[in-house]
């Protein structure tokens, strides 16, 4: 087996991990260590490149590409990083006080949602603003389906939800918010 050969499965396997690890949308740190092997990636298709000698896009495209990959890689692990572990870290000096005051807002999207009897209800995909006081408007949670596919979105309005480290808590049973309006492409509301 020659170089580029070596270079040309191991270029597969991570570019194979690193677009799974970046889908999944797991976090700041996951997405920051899936550009990481991106780069490792992109840099065997440059291997592979050079030594099959007649691929000049491969070589081209790779070399641009692990550009974008550290561009990626400072933006999770870096930058991205910072402002999520500054959120936890206020978020964890609030919970240690005897009032609690502080959530992530950044955490809130792909919260769960659990509803009466710590029953897991669905995850929030949106938090709509007031432009008028910079109060919630709404959240939109996702229930039902699988991966998107046959999901309902539905508006949940701010009072009646409780928000906490291990995610947002609502009164509402799985009935009761399938039972919700469901919201439309073009029809989300000014207010729930």
């Amino acid at each position: 087996m020659t170089t580029a050969d070596l270079a040309g499965w191991i270029a597969l396997v991570a570019t194979t991990i690193a677009a799974v690890m970046t889908a999944a949308n797991l976090g700041a740190r996951i997405t920051g260590f899936g550009f990481i092997v991106f780069t490792v990636g992109s840099l065997s298709w440059v291997t592979v490149a050079l030594g099959k000698g007649d691929q000049p896009q491969l070589l081209y495209s790779n070399i641009f590409l692990t550009g974008v990959n550290l561009i990626g890689i400072w933006r999770w692990l870096g930058r991205q990083a910072r402002y999520d572990e500054g959120g936890a870290v206020a978020a964890r000096r609030s919970a240690a006080a005897q009032a609690p005051t502080l959530f992530a807002g950044g955490a809130l999207i792909g919260a769960p949602l659990t509803g009466q009897g710590d029953a897991k209800l669905g995850q929030v995909v949106e938090a709509m603003m007031r432009c008028d006081g910079a109060a919630l408007a709404y959240l939109v949670v996702s229930e039902g389906g699988v991966g998107g596919v046959g999901e309902r979105l539905h508006a949940l309005a701010p009072e009646g939800l409780r928000f906490g480290h291990d995610g947002v808590t609502c009164g509402l049973t799985a009935a009761a918010l399938a039972a919700l309006p469901v919201l439309e492409k073009e029809g989300w509301p000014a207010s729930a």
